[in-house]
């Protein structure tokens, strides 16, 4: 090849050395740069863009050259057609000069949300009043477009599509609207304005009642429109045109004071609402007065394998010196059904595992309202205000308190149920509520273990109590039995009652037919109250155990 080189002119030489350096067709200067058309480009996810690349000399001229096409996502033919991914992330597209290093570049920029935005940010609206919300997704191109979100609302309702409809509260509330796959949201404020139906009449529940000297009983204010609707939220006043024979507070729990007779009035708005009480001396055979009420009960024995038994010693001592009913039965089976009849009058149900939160009336409705306190006191109860299901020894169906409404929604009524290891302390402290009820757990309540375990726990917790200055002042004790182990008579068969106190008769057996409602009324009666849940109230009344 060298040899060669000699009989070659220089010219010729010189165009053999460029070959070496690409270069467009037409023999113009080789390709320094290549230039991407266009060099920046906005899209939307899976849009088409077609790339155009030239060849620039160092002359800087414009030349037409081969290229091969890449991208760092999505995909790009060899014509340079250019398909975008469906990430929001930028892309680069390169244009590489066929046989050569030599590239250009241009950038894909993705559309993507970066805000969004709901319209309108704030409206006020009537109660039931509606307003369509719309919410967009503003992009970074400054441009907005539809997105698919979810609607809430703190107050009020909201549809799918953005419809919201007020509530009949008054007050402030946001609607937010969340990107259904993504991260972005906004909010509305909303302010509901309730104009007040004016109050035309106000019932008062009971209409009339009877009391003694110190007995309350609790009255209930209705207002009403014209219309005869009841309005909620309304404030009513009470009072009473004699305080000498019975006073009323603030929440209309009514107080006899002496014999003779008042007018209640609940007032709201002007208008007025009257309840006539009429107040009478006490006379024989009522209920006596207790400062603290205590039951016990215990579990699934017929009245003969109790009363007289060898096994319930102790019982049956108590039984001797004070008062026992000789006809007192239950009234269902299993056990929870005759719970609920001593905590509201009523069985509620029969099924032991049963978990429904209770709304009906009750004992604790009926102590609040006459400014009572009470506690459960539940061995093995897991811990202060526990109103899950059973566990270990502790069965809830025997303690039917955490499963009612008063106690459930009510974080300070919870804290009254506690485990049984508190009654000594409370005891000792002189802390005892006015209404105690107290569940052994599954082995000394005779459900599990014997009938002389159960007497022996008796001994070793009720007898501190009756030894007490507490009880000897004003103390009430019932021990009765759930249900009987094999009799049905009456719905839950014959079982044994006790009650003890220092103002009940002695060595006093009964003969009168009772059930579990007639001690639910005992219990409230002997605390002043005198409305009773359920079929206490029209239960027999147990005045016959007392001195007059």
């Amino acid at each position: 090849m060298q040899r060669s080189l000699r009989y070659l002119t220089p010219a010729v030489v010189a165009l053999l050395a460029a070959c070496e350096v690409p270069a467009p067709p037409g023999g113009h200067l080789p390709v320094v740069t290549v230039q991407v058309v266009p060099d920046s480009v906005i899209l939307d996810p899976a849009q088409n863009q077609v790339f155009v690349a030239s060849g620039r000399t160092a002359a800087g001229d414009t030349v037409a050259i081969d290229v091969t096409w890449a991208a760092s996502a999505g995909a790009i033919t060899p014509g340079g057609l250019y398909t975008a991914d469906t990430s929001e992330s930028d892309v680069v597209v390169t244009a590489t000069l066929a046989g050569s290093q030599v590239s250009g570049r241009s950038r894909v920029h993705k559309r993507r949300i970066t805000e969004l935005v709901l319209v309108p940010p704030a409206v006020t609206l009537a109660a039931g009043g509606t307003q369509q919300f719309v919410a967009r997704g503003v992009r970074n191109t400054g441009d907005t477009v539809a997105v698919a979100v979810t609607y809430s609302a703190t107050g009020g309702t909201i549809t799918s599509g953005g419809l919201y409809t007020a509530g009949q509260t008054a007050g402030s509330y946001r609607v937010i609207a969340r990107q259904t796959n993504g991260t972005f949201a906004d909010t509305a404020a909303v302010t509901v304005t309730v104009t007040p139906i004016p109050v035309a009449s106000i019932t008062v529940s009971p209409s009339s009642a009877t009391l003694h000297p110190g007995d309350t009983v609790q009255l209930t204010a209705t207002p009403h429109d014209s219309a005869g609707n009841v309005l909620a939220g309304r404030t009513i006043t009470w009072s009473s045109d004699s305080g000498a024979v019975a006073t009323v507070n603030s929440s209309g729990v009514v107080t006899g004071v002496a014999a003779g007779a008042a007018t209640i009035r609940a007032t709201s708005e002007g208008k007025t609402g009257t309840a006539t009480i009429t107040v009478t001396a006490p006379s024989g055979g009522t209920i006596p007065r207790a400062g603290h009420v205590f039951i016990v009960t215990e579990e699934n024995t017929d009245y003969a394998s109790v009363i007289g038994s060898s096994s319930m010693p102790y019982l049956n001592s108590l039984a001797q010196q004070y008062g026992l009913a000789t006809q007192y039965y239950a009234n269902t089976h299993p056990s929870i059904g005759n719970y609920f009849e001593l905590a509201a009058g009523q069985i509620i149900t029969n099924d032991d595992s049963y978990s429904t939160i209770v709304t009906v009336d009750n004992v604790v409705r009926r102590l609040l309202a006459a400014g009572k306190t009470w506690k459960s006191y539940a061995e093995d109860l897991p811990s202060v205000g526990y109103t899950g299901p059973s566990v270990g020894d502790y069965a809830r169906k025997h303690n039917i308190f955490a499963l009612l409404s008063d106690v459930v929604n009510d974080t300070a009524q919870r804290r009254n149920l506690v485990p049984f290891t508190q009654f000594p302390t409370d005891l000792a402290n002189g802390t005892l509520p006015h209404y105690s009820n107290i569940v052994p757990n599954l082995c000394n309540d005779a459900h599990d273990c014997s009938l002389s375990m159960a007497d022996t726990w008796l001994r070793n917790n009720i007898a501190p109590l009756l030894a007490s200055a507490t009880f000897q002042q004003d103390g009430l004790l019932i021990i009765t039995f759930d249900e009987a182990g094999g009799d049905n008579t009456h719905g839950g068969g014959r079982v044994a009652w006790v009650v003890v106190s220092p103002k009940a008769k002695r060595g006093y057996q009964s003969a009168t037919l009772y059930q579990h409602p007639s001690t639910l009324r005992l219990t409230l009666e002997a605390l002043g109250i005198t409305t009773f849940p359920g079929a206490g109230g029209t239960a027999a009344a147990m005045g016959e155990f007392f001195t007059p």
